[in-house]
């Protein structure tokens, strides 16, 4: 499993970004944008690049600020940047979009984001629907609501309490470290994220996962969850896009699938007329990762399959 290419694009927002790229051998049938989760890093997507190259489409995944081996002026690990973190995320998203247009034109772009890159995929759709001809929201949470104004509080005492950005005590507890605890017999606290132990061991052994957090990052993170949970912020996207939502039955951290399901009720209930929502059987979190990740990837594909030829090919314009 690798990539083809490893590069850096100099983002608008002054992040060198960091880039793996995967191409299909034919002539393409897409391009899938890939957004990685909290505190991991793009290169563990090299095996989905692997499935999908291999099936006619080009990859591109990147390591979000404050991750992997991408650098930014105040962004360290665990900051996405010292103010308007969020913004600055979804900013170069749009830098590697345009890379890809450039690269790639009239070839149809999937956005694909599994948990925070879940969020940081919605919120890109959320300004920028008429870029891409499909969204994948995997393993994403938008349900906090009241909750997520709370963290907030919570998140904005504890940095006036610190009194700088670092990482954060109390939301570590709260998410991961719970989310493992409701793992019965787990071996790890890592364990919460897939059945594969060996995928969980290798988590755990690699240096650009598995740390916590700063204070700003997290209320970054809840800043996107809010957006997404904001029906108003959906009257811009058109209601045609393909949306494919995806969930653990015994994934912890999206309260075992049911806040996928929440956010499928709410689309549907809005209007959006091409979705398709899936929660797998006794699958955990990283969906990719799990024992059954080939049944999802292939899945996945049909999914391409069936939206590929709607609506013709040709990339939308920003809008």
């Amino acid at each position: 499993m690798a990539f083809d290419e490893t590069f850096t694009l100099a983002s608008p927002t002054g992040a060198a970004l960091n880039i793996y790229a995967k191409h299909p051998e034919g002539p393409p049938r897409s391009v899938v944008q890939i957004n990685h989760g909290l505190a991991e890093h793009a290169g563990r997507y090299a095996g989905f690049a692997d499935y999908l190259a291999a099936r006619g489409n080009h990859v591109y995944a990147h390591d979000h600020r404050g991750h992997g081996f991408t650098k930014a002026k105040g962004a360290p690990f665990g900051v996405f940047a010292p103010t308007n973190g969020a913004d600055a995320v979804i900013a170069d998203v749009e830098a590697i979009h345009g890379l890809i247009g450039e690269r790639h034109p009239d070839v149809p772009v999937i956005v694909f984001g599994h948990s925070m890159g879940g969020l940081v995929a919605l919120n890109f759709v959320l300004k920028h629907s008429a870029m891409v001809h499909g969204a994948a929201i995997w393993n994403a949470n938008f349900s906090a609501g009241i909750l997520a104004q709370a963290a907030l509080a919570l998140l904005a005492y504890e940095r006036f309490r610190l009194g700088s950005d670092v990482p954060s005590r109390i939301l570590p507890k709260l998410t991961f470290r719970n989310w493992a605890r409701q793992i019965e017999g787990h071996r790890t606290e890592a364990d919460w994220l897939t059945r594969d132990p060996a995928e969980v061991d290798a988590y755990i052994a690699d240096p650009l996962c598995g740390w916590d957090a700063t204070v700003g990052m997290w209320r970054d993170i809840f800043r996107l969850i809010i957006a997404g949970a904001g029906d108003r912020n959906f009257e811009s996207v058109r209601k045609d896009l393909p949306f494919l939502l995806v969930g653990g039955e015994k994934d912890p951290a999206t309260e075992n699938g049911k806040a996928v399901k929440a956010l499928a009720k709410r689309l549907r209930r809005m209007g959006f007329s091409n979705l398709n929502s899936t929660i797998y059987a006794d699958t955990r979190h990283e969906s990719l990762n799990e024992l059954n990740r080939d049944v999802i990837m292939s899945d996945f594909c049909a999914w391409l399959d069936s939206i590929l030829p709607q609506a013709g090919v040709q990339r939308g314009t920003a809008e």
